[in-house]
């Protein structure tokens, strides 16, 4: 199962992230605590290990907002989170040419069929640390990121779920901010199974 440390903004997280290898991490350029500019994302992006790729974090951005992101190199996916339809995914696919996540909120969102690489599973509060009834989670057309309040209390229970992959980001904080020590138990986690 593949693992990605989201909501990364300080050197400090890209030094833990460098040293226990998830495989994707994520910069979220929407409004959040964890909020990065294009330029610090620039700057982070400099010193990320090539072979951990970074996705992007985006709420009913603009296409040009995204593609300029995409063209200076910062990340190599996409994941929408905000009310980005069909059409918007259409026209944004004819500007970027790097795989595109679509994040639903499970028991808030209509879970249907979008023309993108992979779905991103959360709860109906995205970024709150709360997880959802994995339960609930079905079958869909592409690979599935599960999101949503997981942490080294429940990563087993979310490894039973046998999607794709696994995106952290305040399930591996203390005080807000990235901790070594949790990174690499999660990670030592799902490599372990």
């Amino acid at each position: 199962m593949k693992i990605k440390i989201c909501g990364l903004f300080r050197e400090e997280d890209i030094a833990y992230v460098n040293k226990y290898k998830p495989d994707y991490i994520g910069f979220v350029f929407a409004a959040s605590k964890r909020q990065v500019t294009k330029e610090k994302a620039y700057a982070l992006k400099q010193l990320l290990d090539p072979d951990i790729q970074a996705v992007g974090v985006f709420v009913n951005a603009s296409m040009t907002f995204i593609s300029e992101i995409v063209q200076d190199h910062i990340i190599d996916l996409i994941q929408l989170h905000g009310q980005e339809d069909e059409q918007y995914i259409k026209e944004l696919k004819e500007v970027v040419y790097v795989p595109i996540i679509k994040a639903m909120r499970v028991g808030k969102d209509e879970m249907k069929s979008y023309d993108v690489d992979y779905y991103l599973l959360d709860g109906v509060r995205p970024g709150s640390g709360q997880s959802f009834d994995w339960s609930q989670i079905q079958e869909l057309d592409h690979p599935i990121f599960l999101a949503g309040g997981i942490s080294e209390e429940n990563i087993q229970e979310a490894l039973k779920t046998n999607v794709y992959a696994l995106d952290l980001s305040s399930g591996v904080e203390k005080q807000g901010v990235k901790n070594e020590a949790l990174i690499k138990e999660v990670i030592r986690s799902v490599r372990n199974g």
